[in-house]
């Protein structure tokens, strides 16, 4: 089952990537190395938005996941810092044990400081810290990548939403998916089970030429388009040989879909994983129920 974009060169290329990919789906054995504090820390970036109210709505995602993410301190401890853009304070960058980046396209490549700002996150991922992109956070234009498609998101994070790019195009749709966990035992996996969602999961998504696509761990699959169904990864998790740990995935588009838990428990996990948080049994756990709590710029009431 193939479960990369296509096209590849032969059968057997398909099965040895597949193969890959399921090795690569245990955990490792010496998580990245934790800041001084007990907690690990997370630092979630805010870049620009200009969606329209109801989908995206990044500011009031920010504040959610650091709701989230600070709930359950009996079992896993993070401790969240919300930036409005790239963060001045270097003592926030050197603290982080990863960073969480949320926006339209990734932001590095949408703010003015990029080229230092850049610079400043490959340092971060040389010592190991964790990269995290949800949603459009994954996405590269064709003026942000090289002619062949290279882009550090692909040696950080494993892969991207390519946007009408030269090279490669993924597909974005509003569309309801059935997201179910891959194969494996990877911690990401915990606690959560396969769910139904009226969203916008990317597919399609660029992974790299084929000889680097055994590396991404497949975390959540559908089958897409609902015309011509085939796996799909929407979710994917990367060991960098930096020790550090890279976690994208393509989903919500729209705000209200944060009250599935299923997706809630999947992209917790992942963010914790990332900062080299053991992951108990059940997964990541979380309660919440009024959204419009976290102030997005429209209010959400479920089932509408």
């Amino acid at each position: 089952m193939n479960l990369f974009p296509r096209p590849l060169t032969s059968a057997l290329c398909l099965l040895s990537l597949w193969v890959g990919a399921l090795q690569q789906m245990t955990p490792a054995a010496e998580p990245p190395a934790a800041s001084d504090s007990t907690d690990r820390r997370i630092l979630v970036v805010v870049g620009p938005s200009e969606h329209p109210p109801g989908t995206h709505e990044v500011p009031a995602t920010g504040r959610l996941l650091k709701h989230c993410l600070e709930q359950d301190q009996a079992t896993i401890g993070l401790q969240v810092t919300i930036s409005q853009g790239w963060p001045e304070d270097q003592q926030l960058l050197d603290a982080a044990d990863s960073v969480i980046f949320l926006g339209d396209f990734f932001p590095l490549t949408r703010i003015p400081e990029r080229t230092r700002a850049m610079e400043q996150l490959r340092s971060m991922m040389q010592r190991g810290a964790g990269l995290v992109c949800i949603h459009f956070a994954t996405g590269l234009a064709p003026k942000d990548v090289d002619q062949d498609g290279h882009h550090p998101l692909l040696d950080w994070l494993g892969g991207y939403f390519a946007t009408a790019c030269h090279h490669h195009q993924s597909v974005a749709k509003v569309l309801e998916a059935t997201i179910e966990p891959a194969a494996g035992q990877h911690p990401i996996l915990r606690g959560w089970k396969a769910f139904t969602l009226l969203d916008e999961p990317y597919y399609n998504n660029y992974f790299g030429p084929p000889e680097r696509r055994s590396s991404v761990i497949p975390i959540a699959i559908a089958n897409l388009p609902p015309e011509a169904p085939q796996p799909e990864v929407v979710a994917w998790a990367l060991e960098r040989p930096d020790g550090g740990r890279g976690f994208g995935v393509v989903m919500p588009h729209f705000f209200e879909s944060w009250l599935e838990p299923n997706l809630r428990t999947m992209i917790l996990n992942g963010i914790a994983w990332s900062a080299g948080e053991e992951l108990p049994p059940e997964g990541f756990t979380s309660s919440l129920e009024d959204l419009n709590r976290f102030e997005p710029t429209t209010a959400v009431t479920p089932g509408d």
